[in-house]
């Protein structure tokens, strides 16, 4: 009788498995339908995506890769992996090689240079690491294969198309990240098309291969949501006791409190200055071996994380800016 109850459990979970498996095919499926559907609105033949879908290839790597990203990590576990002291080299030789365009770049856009030499720097190590895998494979797992974020990669894969069409890039070699990001500042195709900029005047817009055209559109990136040049990005506060901040840590939505929201007679400002109380601000909560460290992030901090979310992500390019610009005004 045991022996029995075994083997129909042991069926039961069988048959179970195999019935998901046939929901998850149907559903994979059915989203593949509208996607044709919808590309065939936006203008291309049946023919055309139906053999973008051929052409493209599941890659477990990347569903594993984007479970365990970096900005999960604990910020004292974070930032030695981009502050170190050979990106800081690598950063200013960049800068240095290529001073005018990003000096022309700063003052056509309205934004910071050592802002624009820390994202290409934080993003590919000037150009030494765009990415691995083919970003056509990329956008297709994670558009069809991983829900938690799978109606923004089909839109992404989508603008794929378009792209590859619109740029004639060559789509068998296309190499990116995990997230199908691609080139010196590693954009996703749609801040391609809409923010990539011809900045070398030679009629295309390249972001895999022309230094001048990553430079400008990372700057015309940032002016485009609103950078401030010249304005402040960040202030650490200080945390006098034990009582949890009276405003709450920010958690990525859209700006909502002014600084004098966050500071209060326990936490204030680490270094006495004068500022505008009145300014969108966030809290930003870093994570210490020994106590958490609080910052005030303003809205050129906000600005940072529109290139991606993650707090951690953007204090890491401020504070690398930060560097740059210090060392790079010192030589």
């Amino acid at each position: 009788m045991q022996f029995s109850t075994r083997i129909f459990g042991a069926l039961t979970l069988l048959i179970s498995s195999q019935i998901s498996c046939v929901h998850a095919a149907t559903d994979v499926d059915d989203l593949k339908q509208q996607f044709i559907a919808d590309q065939i609105k936006n203008g291309f033949s049946h023919q055309e995506v139906s053999d973008f879908l051929n052409q493209s290839t599941y890659n477990q790597a990347i569903i594993d890769a984007i479970t365990k990203p970096w900005e999960a990590k604990p910020w004292h576990q974070y930032y030695p992996i981009f502050l170190t002291e050979k990106r800081l080299e690598k950063g200013l030789a960049f800068w240095h090689e290529n001073a005018d365009t990003i000096a022309k770049a700063a003052d056509k856009y309205n934004v910071d240079p050592q802002i624009i030499v820390a994202i290409i720097g934080i993003e590919t190590f000037y150009g030494s690491y765009m990415g691995n895998y083919r970003v056509q494979d990329a956008l297709y797992t994670l558009g069809f294969y991983y829900s938690p974020r799978a109606t923004f990669f089909r839109k992404e894969y989508a603008n794929l198309m378009s792209l590859i069409k619109e740029e004639q890039l060559d789509n068998a070699t296309l190499k990116g990240s995990y997230a199908g990001a691609m080139g010196y500042g590693q954009f996703i195709p749609s801040s391609y098309r809409h923010y990539a900029v011809d900045f070398s005047g030679d009629g295309r817009r390249d972001l895999l291969t022309n230094k001048q055209d990553a430079i400008g559109s990372v700057a015309n990136y940032f002016h485009q949501h609103g950078w401030q040049r010249g304005e402040l990005v960040a202030l650490k506060l200080h945390h006098s006791d034990n009582k949890p901040p009276k405003a709450k840590v920010w958690t990525k939505e859209k700006l909502h409190y002014q600084a004098n929201d966050i500071l209060a007679p326990n936490l204030s400002l680490a270094t006495a200055r004068d500022i505008d109380i009145s300014q969108p601000a966030m809290l930003i909560k870093l994570e210490q071996p020994s106590e958490d460290e609080y910052w005030l992030g303003l809205k050129n901090f906000y600005v940072i994380t529109r290139y991606n979310r993650s707090p951690l992500y953007a204090m890491a390019v401020y504070q690398f800016s930060e560097q740059l610009k210090a060392e790079y005004n010192a030589k």
